[in-house]
């Protein structure tokens, strides 16, 4: 498959495609980790560096290639492969990102990767220019599309399992095989057939671009995409013992949170309405997921946040969809356990694990396989201090 490309220029192909896989992921991963984003930017962030990824693995693999003399780059058909790329990585993306990861959405959206990444690799092939003809094996040509949706799909799988560490690491890597793997063996199914003086191709007024000036393109894009991984790997929150003031000292870190809210609070205003008796708190939560609606138990929710007329639950390991509102949510949760700290989010007070100041309120971490942050708006910071046990503490 590599008879004649350059080693090191093939080793760097599937490297970039895997680290721009980490960072497109990294990013996925945080839309519903990192309070107060956009969830939008931080989708299309993550489908960019992916479509960056994807593109310049393509055209290193490409001057990896021993390709015949002459040769040169149609412009039009090398940014529309760009386009195609950004497009189906995006739609595959929000695929996985929005409701339940059921078999069958992870499943469509590997296939549309897949074979998004096969009509990429298709259309910059015949951006190609020179005095050949390119030809394929269409066998060929289904094997590079299956090996991409296969490869694709044990990405998206890893990345859904766990969205942070290890998990995320393999995720990328798998990526990485998916692009490299699909390019590759597409390669080995292409072949080039000298044309004659008559058949020669001629540009006419096609803009096309040199192998040099393609090298210097993609020398900035590996850049970019090193910079990208580079940038991800920063923590987006400050270190436990970076503690600001007001809200909790660092000694008070250390203290277990669940011993302090274990006494019952007093209820609020009744939830059945007015002249009707208290609505007893609901022992489970409806989650939608593959065939039909499941239940969790109340113990086992971490937070619940308002995602337009629904809300997402978060168990500790992954969120998922609710069908009652942020308003139902809060009515039907036990009040003693459960508190509202933001307009969008509540969080189960025992199990709080850290929190800090942040701007003009806070974000309290959550424990769990995979904790996660949620806000406190400034008007809620003295009750959570009060539901902690914090009301009375001072520094010392």
């Amino acid at each position: 498959m590599f008879e004649g490309h350059d080693p090191y220029l093939v080793a760097l192909s599937v490297a970039i495609a895997s680290l721009g896989g980490y960072t497109g992921f990294a990013l996925a991963a945080r839309i519903r980790n990192t309070p107060g984003v956009s969830n939008r930017v931080m989708l299309a962030g993550a489908a960019a560096f992916l479509a960056v990824g994807i593109w310049t693995m393509h055209f290193v693999g490409m001057l990896a290639a021993p390709l015949p003399p002459d040769t040169v780059y149609l412009v039009l058909p090398t940014i529309i492969s760009f386009l195609i790329c950004a497009l189906v990585v995006g739609i595959s993306l929000f695929f996985v990102s929005i409701g339940e990861p059921s078999l069958k959405r992870v499943a469509s959206s590997a296939v549309l990767l897949g074979v998004g990444i096969a009509s990429m690799h298709y259309v910059g092939i015949h951006g190609l220019a020179g005095p050949f003809a390119i030809a394929h094996d269409q066998w060929m040509v289904l094997l590079s599309i299956l090996v991409a949706i296969v490869t694709a799909y044990g990405g998206l799988r890893a990345f859904l399992a766990q969205q942070e560490g290890v998990r995320l690491v393999v995720s990328a890597v798998a990526f990485g095989v998916a692009v490299s793997g699909m390019h590759y063996t597409a390669m080995l199914g292409m072949h080039f057939e000298p044309l004659t003086a008559s058949g020669h191709q001629h540009l006419g007024g096609n803009l096309a671009a040199s192998q040099q000036i393609l090298s210097i393109v993609v020398a900035v894009l590996c850049f970019v995409i090193a910079a990208g991984f580079l940038l991800s790997l920063v923590p987006d929150r400050r270190q436990p013992t970076a503690v600001m003031a007001d809200v909790i000292s660092p000694a008070v870190v250390l203290e277990p949170v669940a011993q302090t809210t274990l006494s019952p609070r007093p209820m609020p205003a009744p939830l059945g309405g007015i002249g009707q008796p208290p609505r007893a708190p609901v022992p489970r939560l409806p989650v939608e997921g593959a065939g039909g609606t499941h239940f969790i138990d109340a113990a086992d929710v971490r937070s619940v946040r308002a995602d337009a007329h629904y809300t997402r639950v978060h168990d500790g390991t992954r969120e998922r969809m609710c069908p009652w509102s942020i308003s139902e949510a809060e009515a039907q949760l036990d009040p003693s356990l459960f508190l509202r700290v933001h307009r969008s989010h509540i969080v189960a007070i025992p199990h709080v694990a850290l929190v800090r100041k942040e701007g003009d309120g806070a974000v309290l971490e959550l424990d769990g396989p995979s904790p996660h942050w949620v806000p406190v708006s400034r008007a809620k910071i003295a009750e959570v201090k009060a539901r902690l046990g914090l009301a009375n503490r001072r520094h010392a």
